[in-house]
């Protein structure tokens, strides 16, 4: 499984998120914080949208925030959406993709495998990267000042 700038960027924009407490975000300041493409949240968060993961707030001091409690998040569920299928190998999804589907000596490795991460995924969830972040200490970026983007 490789794991995509889409996905990581985006974890890392709602743990930025969920650092707000509820209160609007803009898009700009998480990118500004995360040193990230203003543009490519955009598009991240728009299928976070869609999914039901963040809400839009209209408005001067609009922006986004969650639209579930951090401990319905979990990691799991965003990889997926952003990624797709975390699978290592493509005929765990679709044994249709493999004509040694149930007569391959790897496939049980392979089915480990995606258990593992799913595990490792599904049993972290979003507050567990907020208290993370906030055990590192790590301190958001200012927002700069009389810069538009």
């Amino acid at each position: 499984m490789w794991v995509s700038t889409k996905a990581q960027y985006g974890m890392r924009a709602l743990v930025e998120v969920a650092l707000s407490g509820g209160e609007p975000i803009s898009l700009k300041t998480v990118a500004e914080r995360q040193l990230l493409s203003h543009q490519y949240l955009e598009q991240i968060f728009a299928i976070l949208r869609r999914a039901g993961i963040v809400e839009a707030v209209r408005g001067a001091h609009g922006g986004y925030r969650l639209a579930r409690p951090l401990e319905e998040i979990d990691s799991l569920e965003v990889v997926e959406l952003l990624e797709g299928s975390v699978a290592p190998v493509s005929c765990i999804v679709d044994s249709a993709n493999c004509v040694r589907a149930g007569m391959c000596s790897t496939e049980s490795l392979w089915r480990r495998v995606d258990a593992a991460v799913r595990q490792v995924l599904r049993s972290t969830s979003l507050a567990d990267l907020v208290q993370q972040r906030r055990l590192l200490g790590i301190q958001p970026l200012p927002q700069y000042l009389g810069r538009d983007d």
